[in-house]
């Protein structure tokens, strides 16, 4: 008897579909009790107004994303069903044909599946990304973006990811037909290297395609921001300020950079909201982060589930009924990739949720050095900021963050910096 890989894979998708739906639904709930009123440890802080104004912002975004999600799932379903994908993989053969690329072309084949397969993505997106910034995001103030710009994002990303998916695709596949039985290990080497590449030409090659960045001027919050990182010996070259305001009002600051080459980013909108004394706090905050090796840990964790991804995807490559089952009448090793991800999604799931269990005890402990240097006090009243401007959630269901958040509640990260030491 054949496995019935289809059936399971359509099994394992509406599963966890519904199993996210019904946390969403929980937090939903949630956002619309009117009992729930303002934390006591912040009614000093923020209003009743506040307070009803963020939970309608939650329960907007929420309603969206109800119906975002359906339709993906309902789009996924079909390309399984309807054996959308051997449609995608023979337009991507007429595209060769079209322009006298005959024999051997997998490779090729196989890059142009995906730039049509992120070309549908994207067209699929654009209605519903449009909503979201142009309507929800309006509606409360943040938005920023016009139609062009928003468009202009749109296809840059694409044509940006195109130009990257090409070659990876390519030395990935040659990887993987030279590697043989053992290839999973060298693909995954080959991937660490391109995510290092990418982590060192991100903040100088890329984001400068989307944003300004101008060099922070001179002034007290510069002298400010040298003497922080002096004191903890990071090795600062360069503070930038960033545009984030030419698209929203919502406000961030993060510093990028390997080895000895460190940048600390500010959003302007951070600027126009904080005080110097509470930037310099996000910043000994994110500063924690890089003195306990956070962002090397994530690293290393990221690289165990890509090479257990490669690994497992090692005993799936050559069966041919997992090929057969989704229409394919060969098996290509891009298309195989793609049907494992489908099989892997429970284990996917899994992952995101130990990685954002680990993300928020790293959160813990950079509140907890910025803390140590002196700055508990005005984190505290810089958190508070953050999250009246950006109209975050006060009272997330408990199940839902856990599932979902990176970072932990403003009102947990508030707690744990007010115990004594």
């Amino acid at each position: 008897m054949t496995f019935p890989y289809k059936e399971v894979v359509l099994g394992l998708s509406w599963t966890i579909f519904g199993f996210e739906q019904y946390l969403a639904y929980r937090q939903h709930v949630r956002l619309a009790d009117p009992s729930l009123g303002v934390p006591a440890l912040l009614r000093t802080e923020i209003t009743d107004e506040e307070h009803t104004k963020s939970k309608a912002y939650g329960r907007d975004k929420s309603t969206f994303e109800f119906a975002a999600n359906l339709f993906g799932q309902v789009i996924t379903t079909a390309t399984l069903v309807f054996d959308w994908m051997p449609l995608y993989w023979s337009w991507a053969a007429s595209v060769l044909q079209h322009y006298g690329m005959n024999g051997e072309r997998e490779i090729l084949q196989s890059i142009a599946f995906v730039i049509i397969s992120s070309a549908i993505a994207t067209a699929v997106d654009i209605p519903f990304g449009m909503y979201k910034q142009f309507v929800i995001e309006e509606r409360y103030g943040f938005n920023k973006m016009d139609i062009p710009l928003f468009m202009s994002d749109k296809f840059k990303t694409f044509i940006l990811t195109s130009v990257i998916a090409a070659p990876v695709v390519a030395a990935m596949l040659q990887i993987i037909k030279w590697g043989g039985d053992t290839f999973f290990f060298y693909v995954w080497m080959f991937m660490l290297v391109f995510q290092i590449t990418m982590i060192l030409l991100y903040p100088t090659v890329i984001a400068p395609m989307f944003n300004k960045f101008t060099p922070l001027e001179e002034g007290k919050l510069k002298t400010m921001i040298g003497e922080l990182a002096a004191r903890v010996h990071f090795p600062l070259t360069k503070v930038f300020v960033i545009d984030g305001s030419k698209r929203s009002s919502h406000s961030n600051a993060y510093f990028t950079g390997l080895f000895k080459d460190k940048r600390i980013v500010l959003f302007d909108t951070l600027l126009q909201q904080m005080t110097n004394n509470e930037i310099c706090a996000v910043l000994a905050h994110e500063l924690g982060h890089w003195s306990s090796s956070h962002i090397f840990r994530t690293l290393m964790l990221s690289q165990i589930q890509l090479f257990s991804i490669f690994y497992t995807f090692s005993h799936f490559i050559k069966s041919v009924p997992m090929y057969r089952a989704f229409g394919f009448e060969t098996e290509p090793v891009m298309i195989g990739l793609v049907l494992f991800t489908y099989l892997n999604q429970p284990m996917d799931s899994i992952f995101s949720f130990v990685m954002h269990y680990v993300s928020r005890v790293h959160e813990f402990q950079a509140d907890a050095y910025a803390k140590k240097l002196g700055y508990g006090e005005d984190l505290k009243s810089g958190l508070i900021k953050l999250n009246k401007k950006n109209l975050g959630n006060l009272i997330p269901d408990s199940w839902y963050s856990a599932y979902h958040y990176s970072h932990p509640p403003v009102v947990e990260r508030l707690e744990a910096i007010g115990k004594t030491e």
